[in-house]
């Protein structure tokens, strides 16, 4: 698995790469690739967005391409657009979320976190709260967008949607859930650890 760490970078030329990568695992010209961002503030509306679901018009929004609805990135928030090949596993796409989730759910579980996830409602959650959200697309059997996990996310700025369809004040974060903040670098060894374990990339 090839890893890209690309810092804080804004979305639209994070969406371009992300495409670029995808054609490229298309045509089996680079292997698995995850792509690691933090976002300035941004709103992305996926497939099921509704008008609804939009509280503001004082932030940049994209319509993109992923399943789900309305979803907020920003600084202290881990991104990863895991650019996967899924037929040669022969990884559906409910079965390549639920192992997204557990990717988060071990993680957060060596921060001394319990998490569950592949219910219902897709995300990792915290007893009643969300702290990850998972949006994707699939083109040709290889997936591109991913997950959001908040380490040190300000969350005043889900009050803008409402996230993946839920109140804004279902979500949480790392940092508000251990009283403290997290180092993003820390968290972000630990997510390559659980992706190796998990899909043996």
């Amino acid at each position: 698995m090839n890893i890209i760490d690309l810092g804080l970078r804004d979305y639209q030329s994070v969406w371009d790469f992300q495409k670029q990568k995808l054609l490229e695992r298309i045509e089996s010209k680079i292997p698995d690739t995850l792509i690691f961002v933090e976002h300035p503030h941004v709103i992305t509306k996926g497939r099921r967005t509704s008008t609804e679901d939009i509280k503001t018009q004082d932030i940049m929004m994209f319509e993109i391409e992923r399943g789900g609805k309305a979803t907020y990135h920003g600084p202290g928030q881990l991104v990863g657009y895991p650019i996967f090949e899924l037929s040669a596993s022969k990884l559906g796409i409910k079965k390549y979320i639920c192992l997204l989730e557990k990717v988060l759910i071990g993680t957060l579980l060596d921060f001394g976190i319990q998490s569950v996830g592949c219910t219902g409602a897709t995300g990792v959650w915290v007893g009643s709260k969300k702290i990850a959200s998972i949006g994707i697309a699939v083109k040709k059997w290889v997936s591109y967008h991913g997950f959001a996990l908040n380490v040190n996310t300000d969350l005043t700025y889900f009050q803008k949607i409402n996230p993946c369809g839920f109140e804004s004040s279902v979500m949480t974060s790392m940092q508000e859930i251990l009283q403290k903040p997290i180092l993003l670098e820390d968290v972000k060894h630990r997510v390559v650890f659980h992706f190796n374990k998990i899909f043996k990339v």
